[in-house]
């Protein structure tokens, strides 16, 4: 039987996101030995566990079909590889950033100055494009230290809430890119592969909507059950079951979480009583 070959990080929080994700898929994988490859028991999918920096290069010849990767890498060594899916966990920035006591006024202010990072291609392509040169440090691992010790006079870096660089006494001064983690292809994946990562992507568009969305029930009275519906952002059109009580209903339906406290005070506004929201597990649709 063909399987699906998925690379995801092998540790860190993209990793837990990354399981947490195939879990909420209703795929079961154990890991309890620290294996580098594990095969799930309830779908034909095995899971690579790699280096973040190596997961391109995988993909790229086809050792694996998908990966659970953030697209910044993706933009570093990726190659051309196909995003399919956006899966929005994991976001963070790529980020020029510099002493805090460097006097930033623009970009130009780095301009014939070092940069220690480990994304020299990104580098490259963002300060050619704004007509500066640089000299670029590649190095990996801790990448904000290298102005403390004399190595660069600014970094770039991924940031996420700007605490290390806060530690390390950095400010962020530019934004490169900013990044979520995606469900990548390999330009070599199979017809029969494809298939299978149909079925997954069905799973995940599944669970990605249902946390982008919250059940919510109200009572209404009936005369303004019309206005109540112009107000829900549903899928087709709202629920309506009568109560015991003569002149109100209950009304369900499903809302966008960014939307949430916009609507509810609409909502309370309109006549609306009793408002219960719940979480959604899955929404198919």
């Amino acid at each position: 039987m063909n399987t699906l070959k998925i690379a995801i990080q092998k540790s860190g929080r993209l990793h837990d996101e990354s399981i947490q994700i195939l879990k909420d898929c209703g795929i079961s994988v154990y890991n309890g030995n620290d294996q580098l490859k594990v095969t799930a028991s309830n779908f034909p999918l095995e899971v690579y566990y790699l280096r973040n920096s190596d997961i391109p290069q995988y993909l790229i010849d086809g050792v694996v079909d998908i990966a659970i990767v953030g697209d910044n890498l993706l933009v570093e060594k990726g190659q051309n590889i196909e995003i399919v899916e956006k899966l929005g966990f994991s976001k963070c920035k790529v980020s020029v950033a510099v002493p805090k006591n460097f006097n930033y006024n623009s970009i130009q202010d780095l301009n014939g100055l070092r940069v220690a990072t480990s994304y020299p291609k990104t580098v490259v392509d963002y300060f050619s494009l704004k007509g500066i040169s640089v000299d670029i440090h590649q190095i990996s691992g801790s990448v904000e230290i290298a102005p403390n010790i004399g190595l660069s006079d600014a970094i770039v870096d991924i940031v996420s809430s700007g605490s290390t660089l806060f530690k390390n006494g950095l400010k962020e001064v530019e934004v490169i890119l900013k990044s979520e983690s995606v469900l990548a292809v390999s330009p070599r994946i199979s017809i029969e592969s494809k298939q299978i990562l149909q079925k997954l992507q069905f799973r995940i568009q599944a669970v990605l909507r249902s946390r982008k969305s919250k059940y919510i029930l109200m009572n209404v009275p009936n005369d303004k059950i019309s206005e109540i519906s112009k107000i829900l952002p549903v899928l087709k059109s709202p629920t309506v079951m009568p109560l015991a009580e003569e002149g109100w209903s209950s009304v369900h339906s499903v809302i966008d979480e960014d939307k949430f406290w916009e609507v509810i005070d609409q909502l309370k506004e309109a006549g609306a009583e009793g408002i219960l929201v719940c979480p959604i597990e899955k929404m198919v649709l």
